[in-house]
């Protein structure tokens, strides 16, 4: 799918390896035996230095190993490097810590570095015991892949379900100087964040002050990758981290001024995109729904509203159908837990064939069949929910829900 551009930013090539001093790789290294050989497993990403680092994690209280040992290596705000697995979770394993520190002593180890300088992330089945050998005996000569155009074989690794690799990467000014933020990002089942969503990883170049960095990481995550659905199951391995290591020669951003909106802009650029990314390919999908509402009493009542409708089952079943079955929205809005009047609620329909309203103060309206099937048969939807005349307003991202998803989570362990 196409990205979508935000306030000029000049999308560039590169994703995690976008911003200078970062290098990244992946290897087959068998952690499911009789895997694919040609589908990575394991994947890296180092810095030439240490970085000023962040993250967030999953809220769900089952929380893989990973999680635990991240949040002990980031405790001081500082990181290098990045290892992370896919094909099993390791979450709810006994040995699960250890194994998950095993990893970053391995990478410490090939990289020259701290057990602690390294962030660890896995992704896969739940409660299965995590082979830890092939890991280890793989990371040497993941390490010595490493290169700056290693994103693609780097993303390659994370993918589960994902149909599709998702990366993006952007380039921004700071006080005159160039720099880029860009980031990987897996994740097509399990999606309903409250607070990020699946692993994405960023990098940037741009100098910033770590609290800064923190506060524009959550500000970015509320409003892109929390506002994602594909299943209504929140993940218990959810991670996103960012690592900036100031390479671009930038003035450093130390207060909230133009500079540190500029910097928060491009971190959205890339969220957003990675966000529409995510939810176009999710399990079994074959539409992305956008669904904006706007006049509300805040933006808070917005989002509610608006992740009410592209998490309801029934609405993503009548977008699969290309069936503008309005009534599943007015229902999805009205059990949305938030205050406002539902009889100055309006919607519309859209895609790139054409817009057309289906439902005004509440009720339907006239409107052709014929064209909202045309309408509806493109690939991207968009759903524009008007619930009064106040200035709140929010963006969610959801997709349709088919046949394929079932069949997807039938046999997902097999």
């Amino acid at each position: 799918m196409n990205k979508k551009a935000f306030k000029g930013f000049p999308f560039v090539e590169g994703g995690v390896c976008a911003a200078k001093g970062f290098r990244a790789g992946g290897i087959h290294a068998g952690i499911k035996a009789g895997s694919n050989p040609d589908k990575n497993d394991l994947a890296m990403i180092c810095a030439d230095k240490p970085c000023t680092a962040a993250a967030m994690y999953t809220t769900n209280k089952v929380q893989g190993a990973p999680i635990a040992v991240t949040r002990e290596h980031l405790a001081d705000g500082m990181a290098q490097a990045v290892i992370v697995n896919s094909v099993n979770a390791n979450t709810c394993n006994a040995d699960g810590e250890k194994k998950a520190q095993q990893m970053c002593e391995a990478a410490a180890n090939a990289l020259g570095l701290k057990p602690e300088d390294i962030i660890v992330a896995s992704t896969g089945v739940i409660g299965q015991p995590l082979p830890i050998e092939p890991i280890v005996n793989a990371v040497p000569a993941l390490a010595a892949s490493l290169n700056d155009k290693g994103n693609a074989a780097a993303v390659n690794a994370i993918m589960t379900t994902d149909t599709v690799p998702k990366e993006a990467a952007v380039e921004f000014e700071i006080g005159g100087v160039k720099c880029r933020l860009g980031g990987m990002l897996k994740g097509s089942g399990m999606i309903h964040p409250n607070m990020a969503t699946t692993l994405t990883f960023l990098t940037t170049d741009c100098d910033i002050d770590a609290e800064l960095l923190r506060e524009a990481l959550r500000e970015v995550v509320f409003i892109t990758l929390n506002r994602v659905s594909v299943d209504g199951d929140t993940s218990t391995n959810d991670m996103v981290c960012v690592l900036a290591n100031g390479d671009a020669g930038n003035p450093k951003i130390t207060r909230e001024n133009a500079d540190y909106e500029t910097f928060r802009d491009a971190l959205y650029a890339v969220l957003m995109n990675l966000a529409r990314m995510m939810a176009r390919d999710g399990e079994g999908a074959t539409k992305l729904i956008e669904c904006l509402c706007d006049g509300a009493p805040d933006d808070k009542t917005a989002e509610i509203v608006a992740k009410s409708v592209i998490t309801s089952s029934l609405f993503k079943a009548a977008i699969f159908g290309e069936d503008a079955n309005w009534g599943r929205v007015l229902c999805a809005v009205g059990y949305a837990p938030a205050e406002f009047n539902i009889h100055e609620v309006r919607v519309t329909l859209g895609s790139s064939k054409g817009t057309i309203e289906v439902c005004r103060d509440g009720a339907g309206v006239p409107f052709s069949e014929e064209e909202a099937k045309t309408i509806l048969g493109e690939e991207e939807i968009y759903v524009h929910v008007t619930i009064g005349t106040a200035g709140g307003s929010a963006i969610a991202w959801g997709c349709d829900l088919t046949y394929d998803y079932v069949r997807i989570n039938g046999d997902y362990r097999s």
